[in-house]
């Protein structure tokens, strides 16, 4: 029976041709995924998704780089043809590269159990770390070569080929002279002389490590992707609870005050982001307060997620406290500057609170880097003028400027956050507001607060916008 020593080369060897066709669709096709990995995966190591993607690609590399060198070593058992060969990273007609300039990953070994003697391949003894001069290692002492949970892997695996005449099939961990930890997979067969009886031991031993290695990074980076996705996920739940217990619950109008001339008919609406992952720290509030005038407010704190629903949770509770307490829209702007310079989450936000009185119909306002509230008036619209007023949280001991405006019977206010109208220069203006004031007769005309939210959820519900948004609407009885 032949030696099974070089048992990777086929007996027969295959066409020129077609050996050199797959070497250069192999090096194509590394050189592909080469460049994908160079400029579409990013490094950031915060970026769970892009390292996943970088492991894929290291993955697939490392596959390629192997079939390269099986092919490289079928190659060199064809007819020479040096001048026909190439690989990633070679010119296309370089020559093939000899056996010590390239990294090896397989070698052949042969224990004879008759003379003892044993024999690897040149490329074993580079994969173990050994000089041939040192000797080729028996098997009662490759054993000693691996680690200590990994030895009795190894001889089970020997056991079951020598005495049960099994196939050699399985993956051990060895520590080379030089300290290198190497992951090795053994395939091989025993060879019977010709009573049957087992002769010697042929095995293909193939260096997994970088493999390995590639495939582990894979499983870590996609279980961390899927970790994220699930924090992710939860935090969205929480963020969504939050904002549901605390934003006011109704979805009807309300009337404030419920008797008499010159109340307030309100309707409100959250619209969520085109991304349902993206949960803000948008608010809407409308309130009736002691003294009979009513409180209108929306607002947005920057940021997403259960840190800015909380932030938003506690500033519309100060708010609604404020209001409650009589002080005015101005003064009370520079409170809630306040109470977010010495939040333990440092945000911005922008507000617009106002607060009229039905017996005058004078609505009092203040903003805080803010779109303004529309004003619609038989048919026409307009911006009112707004007081001064910066971001809160952006300038310590900031003042508040506070503006009035006196209402009509059958006039439509409009209050909202700046995310419920894309920005951009078509619009003219920071906050966009024109296409809101382009609905004027139709909000006008409406017979309810209720049917005016309708008309702008659906001009807007769908649109281009990039971030939740609130709306609030009043409209003033007779």
């Amino acid at each position: 029976m032949p030696s099974h020593l070089f048992a990777d080369r086929p007996a027969q060897p295959p066409e020129p041709g077609s050996v050199d066709a797959l070497i250069t669709q192999t090096r194509r096709l590394r050189g592909d995924v080469d460049a994908v990995r160079r400029d579409t995966v990013a490094d950031d190591e915060e970026d769970a998704q892009g390292r996943w993607q970088r492991a894929l690609c290291d993955l697939a590399v490392h596959h390629l780089d192997d079939l390269g060198e099986h092919l490289g070593r079928l190659k060199e058992g064809l007819p020479p043809a040096p001048d026909l060969v190439t690989f990633p990273g070679q010119a296309e007609t370089g020559p093939v590269p000899a056996p010590e300039d390239r990294q090896t990953r397989v070698g052949s070994a042969e224990w004879n159990l008759l003379t003892d003697e044993v024999t690897w391949s040149e490329e074993l003894f580079q994969i173990f770390g050994r000089s041939p001069e040192s000797g080729a290692l028996p098997l009662d002492e490759l054993g000693s070569t691996l680690f200590s949970e990994d030895q009795p892997l190894l001889t089970a695996m020997v056991t079951a080929c020598l005495v049960d005449g099994r196939p050699l099939d399985g993956e051990f961990r060895i520590v080379r002279a030089d300290g290198r930890v190497r992951t090795l997979h053994m395939r091989g067969e025993p060879v019977l002389d010709d009573d049957g009886c087992t002769a010697s031991m042929w095995a293909v031993l193939r260096d997994v490590s970088d493999l390995r290695r590639s495939e582990r990074a894979v499983r870590e980076t996609r279980e961390s992707l899927q970790r994220r996705r699930e924090i992710a996920r939860t935090e969205r739940r929480l963020a969504v609870e939050l904002q549901e217990a605390v934003l006011p619950p109704w979805g009807g109008s309300l009337q404030f005050p419920q008797h008499g001339s010159g109340s307030l008919d309100t309707a409100a609406h959250y619209l969520p982001s085109p991304d349902n992952a993206l949960i803000g720290g948008d608010w809407y509030d409308a309130l009736e307060l002691p003294d009979g005038s009513s409180m209108l407010t929306v607002g947005d704190l920057t940021g997403h997620g259960v840190t800015a629903a909380s932030g938003m949770a506690m500033m519309l509770g100060a708010l609604r406290g404020m209001a409650m307490a009589g002080i005015e829209p101005g003064p009370l702007m520079g409170w809630l500057n306040r109470l977010l310079e010495n939040s333990v989450q440092p945000a911005l936000g922008s507000a617009v609170c106002c607060r009229y009185d039905p017996a005058r119909r004078v609505l009092s306002w203040a903003q805080a880097g803010h779109p303004a509230p529309l004003l619609f008036r038989r048919g026409r619209g307009r911006s009112l003028q707004p007081p001064e007023g910066v971001l809160l949280g952006a300038t310590a001991g900031a003042a508040y400027g506070q503006a009035e405006e006196r209402l009509e019977a059958g006039d439509v206010l409009v209050l909202h956050t700046d995310g419920l109208t894309p920005r951009g220069i078509e619009f003219g203006r920071s906050d966009g507001s024109e296409r809101l004031l382009e609905l004027a007769p139709r909000l006008s005309a409406a017979r309810s607060a209720r049917d005016c939210v309708r008309m702008v959820i659906e001009e807007f519900g769908e649109g281009e916008r990039e971030d939740d948004a609130c709306v609030l609407v009043a409209r003033v009885g007779g």
